[in-house]
């Protein structure tokens, strides 16, 4: 599974939101469940990234209304379609980071989050190897269990 790349999982491409944009707005998209961060996009190129604690540390760090290109996270890292799940793991680790919109050809076109890559990764490898005999389900020579009687 670790083999599969990034369009094999369908992403979906959550709204983006554009660095002039109120942070006000950003966080309202931000509320929906199925909307995990919101890539920051200027003329169709990715710019950075907004997410829930982006909007946190603005509420906790200032009283005013800032933009969207003032909270956000820049530099942001992304990631091809074509690439596998396990480089886009690598990637997410490597730049410390949850989620990386996927670029095209310089556009964007989904978000890849660090919960939706979770089901094809296995934390440990899980081997099994049986040593007895083979299971049985009647007693040897096939006449069924024996009573005491």
């Amino acid at each position: 599974m670790i083999e599969m790349t990034v369009n094999s999982l369908g992403v979906q491409a959550p709204p983006t939101v554009s660095p002039d944009q109120a942070a006000a707005e950003a966080a309202q998209h931000l509320r929906r469940p199925a909307v995990p961060a919101l890539v920051v996009c200027l003329d169709d190129v990715v710019t950075g990234i907004v997410t829930e604690s982006d909007i946190v540390a603005m509420v906790a760090e200032t009283a005013e209304q800032p933009t969207v290109g003032e909270i956000m996270s820049t530099p942001v890292t992304t990631i091809e379609p074509t690439a596998t799940l396990k480089a886009a793991t690598e990637t997410m680790q490597a730049a410390g980071v949850r989620h990386l919109p996927v670029v095209s050809d310089g556009s964007y076109c989904g978000l890849l989050s660090a919960d939706s890559l979770s089901p094809y990764l296995s934390r440990g490898k899980l081997e099994i190897e049986w040593h007895g005999e083979s299971l049985r389900l009647e007693p040897p020579g096939g006449q069924g269990p024996q009573t005491n009687g």
